[in-house]
């Protein structure tokens, strides 16, 4: 069974940071791109990070640009998105995904796990 599973979610204050990694099971995702997305209480989910199968590109939303740093260790079939200069407009439950392609194109994320939570007080 393939399961992605997300940690390092929790409570911080504005301007601090937080590390969310992502374990992937059941099969290696080391071909693959691999994104984390967001949603925010009484919103739609929304892309943050993404990068392709080897690391070498890199994706990032506007609003987390220069903040947020997504990164991969294929050996450990785990993603990490590092946050720095959290705002409370961060606070959302974090998903990491797995796409079916080797590189980010904006669709095709066919598995998700089940989130993490980051709240960021003012």
């Amino acid at each position: 069974q393939v399961q992605l599973v997300e940690s390092g979610g929790g409570l911080v204050q504005a301007g601090g940071s937080l590390r969310l990694s992502c374990a992937a099971s059941g099969r290696t995702f080391s071909s693959n791109a691999m994104a984390w997305f967001r949603q925010a209480p009484g919103k739609e989910r929304e892309f943050v990070a993404a990068l392709s199968w080897s690391g070498k590109s890199t994706y990032y939303a506007e609003s987390v640009k220069g903040r947020f740093t997504i990164s991969r260790d294929n050996t450990k079939n785990t993603v990490y998105l590092q946050m720095s200069s959290l705002k409370p407009e961060d606070t959302a439950v974090y998903y990491c995904a797995a796409s079916r392609y080797n590189d980010y194109i904006g669709r095709g994320m066919d598995y998700w796990g089940k989130g993490t939570l980051v709240t960021v007080s003012s």
